[in-house]
């Protein structure tokens, strides 16, 4: 080799090196082809390729070709498909010179002999890069114009520019797949806080759900079954027996104390989700300031005393019922929040952005007049007719006297034993007297009349007839005193004082009614409620 080819050599050998020093990966094909150019140039070429192969080596993985202006590339990367038997010389890691194409060509050799034919190639160098025993890649450079001999030291230079390219191509693979190990183990890390995520919710869930279910376990239940054989009670049945195999929601209307929520348990219980929870929540029991929480759950510091995440009803509920109890006590916000769940199957807890979807039936009860509640603003009519698709009016005790006997001979059994008692007959003026009174507390009031009789009759008979005279007169002082307009004006003024007499702003007297405030204020002018003048203090000294 003369000194101004190993000059030359080293010069491009120099730069080559150099460029790929630290190149990043993005960058590595570009100079690639632009290695390619030079070693072309360098040894008076027409054309180069290097191609790298596969990981499992029966096929190049990449190629990548650089000819003079003018010449069409002719390597495809299915070169095995293409060219089997010179895929098959490349395997053996060793150079192949091609000085006479096509003539330089065995006779089993077909593929290859139509492939030089139809590009015009003469003459062929190619340089198979072996690193650590391992095929990394084959660099090759031919000739078109006319036909040429490749010596050893052609073949040296070859190799050599050849590892450089390697030595890129090895790194640039490494980087890739370390960079896909990497996603790899970002996106197993993501999967990881996800299902974690899950866990947390999980147990959130059923420590809630323990804690709620402790909580069914010690509240005494109504009776066992649902007592009568009336007609109008016949007719709810059906009626329930209709809707309980639907996903539609259902409205109990009726008295306080006539079993709605014992027909709540009777629709879940013959539905589909009777394996999934029933959940209720009494809307009037709960402040108005923890209902929000209550139903929809919050997040760790959503509030003072959020020490930690709580799942919500609707949440425990998921996949079974939810049975919202007075729901005519529903703030106006919160009845926003409920109709959106209605329409839409999502909400969000309390302090959290995150918007949250869950199964559940709504099952809803009310002892109040709703078509009232409506007029006067203090009620939603679109979330009325999302409730109220499938409406049920529970009759009251006065409606179904025919159910009496049974209903106290119901609960006598359920609770005699408890109270170490044994009753063989009612008898018929005590019976006579049940059935003529008029209930207005419904069965929610004979349990309690009958549970009063079994504790002081101490024979085997019930005598109640003291039981309903005390409840007779006490019935008749309430219903003196209970005007509508008196029991309006002394709950609003009630409400008012809790609040301080602030009407507006969250917490205060216009929320906790569910009223607007200017609705607020036009009923405490019709009710003629005004706020008591506060004493002057300190006095004003005398003169």
């Amino acid at each position: 080799m003369s000194t101004d080819a190993g000059g030359a050599l080293e010069r491009l050998v120099t730069e080559l090196s150099t460029r790929f020093t630290g190149l990043p990966l993005d960058r590595i094909d570009e100079e690639i082809q632009r290695g390619l150019r030079l070693l072309v140039e360098f040894l008076g070429t027409d054309r180069s390729t290097l191609s790298e192969f596969s990981a499992d080596g029966t096929g190049f993985a990449h190629i990548a070709a650089w000819a003079q202006p003018g010449l069409p590339s002719f390597l495809t990367q299915d070169v095995l498909a293409e060219l089997p038997w010179y895929h098959a010389q490349v395997m053996r890691g060793e150079p192949l010179r091609f000085e006479h194409f096509p003539d330089d060509l065995p006779v089993e050799a077909e593929h290859e002999k139509a492939m030089v034919l139809r590009t015009g190639l003469k003459s062929n160098l190619t340089v198979p890069i072996v690193v650590g025993g391992q095929h990394v890649c084959v660099l090759a450079t031919g000739t078109v114009h006319e036909f040429r001999s490749w010596a050893d030291q052609e073949v040296d230079r070859v190799r050599l520019i050849g590892q450089i390219f390697a030595g890129g191509l090895h790194r640039k693979r490494v980087e890739s797949d370390l960079r896909a190990a990497l996603s790899a183990v970002e996106g197993a890390r993501n999967e990881l806080e996800k299902r974690l995520e899950e866990i947390r919710h999980l147990k959130e869930r059923l420590e809630s759900e323990n804690v709620y279910l402790r909580a069914e376990i010690k509240r005494e239940a109504g009776f066992d079954g649902i007592v009568g054989q009336s007609p109008a009670l016949m007719d709810v049945l059906a009626r329930i027996t209709q809707v309980a195999p639907t996903d539609s929601s259902v409205l109990l209307l009726g008295e306080t104390g006539t079993g709605k929520e014992l027909l709540a348990h009777a629709i879940h219980e013959t539905s589909p989700r009777q394996s999934a929870p029933l959940v209720t929540v009494n809307c009037a029991a709960l402040p108005p300031n923890l209902i929000e929480s209550e139903l929809f759950g919050h997040e760790r510091g959503a509030f003072t005393g959020a020490t930690a995440a709580k799942a919500g009803r609707f949440e425990l509920a998921d996949g079974g019922t939810l049975f919202l109890d007075e729901i005519g006590e529903l703030s106006a916000d919160l009845q926003v929040k409920l109709l959106r769940f209605l329409q839409h199957g999502e909400f969000e807890r309390v302090g959290s952005p995150r918007t949250r979807r869950v199964d559940v039936r709504i099952v809803a009860a009310t002892n109040r007049d709703l078509a009232q509640g409506m007029a006067g603003g203090t009620f939603r009519k679109d979330l009325y007719f999302r409730l109220g698709v499938f409406p049920v009016q529970v009759p009251p005790l006065r409606d179904r006297r025919e159910d009496i006997p049974l209903l106290v001979w119901a609960y006598i059994t359920r609770r005699q034993v408890q109270l170490r008692r044994r009753i063989e007959r009612v008898p018929k003026r005590a019976m006579d007297a049940l059935m003529a009174y008029t209930w207005p507390g419904n069965i929610r009031e004979l349990e309690n009349v009958i549970e009063r009789a079994l504790i002081l009759s101490t024979g085997s008979a019930l005598h109640v007839e003291e039981m309903l005279t005390f409840a007779t007169h006490t019935t008749a002082r309430q219903l003196a005193l209970e005007r509508l307009d008196d029991v309006q004006r002394a709950h609003i003024r009630q409400v008012l004082e809790g609040c301080g007499w602030k009407i507006d702003g969250k917490g205060h007297a216009a929320e906790r009614l569910g009223l607007n405030p200017s609705t607020l204020r036009s009923w405490m002018e019709r009710l003629g409620i005004t706020r008591p003048a506060r004493p002057a203090w300190p006095p004003e000294p005398s003169r």
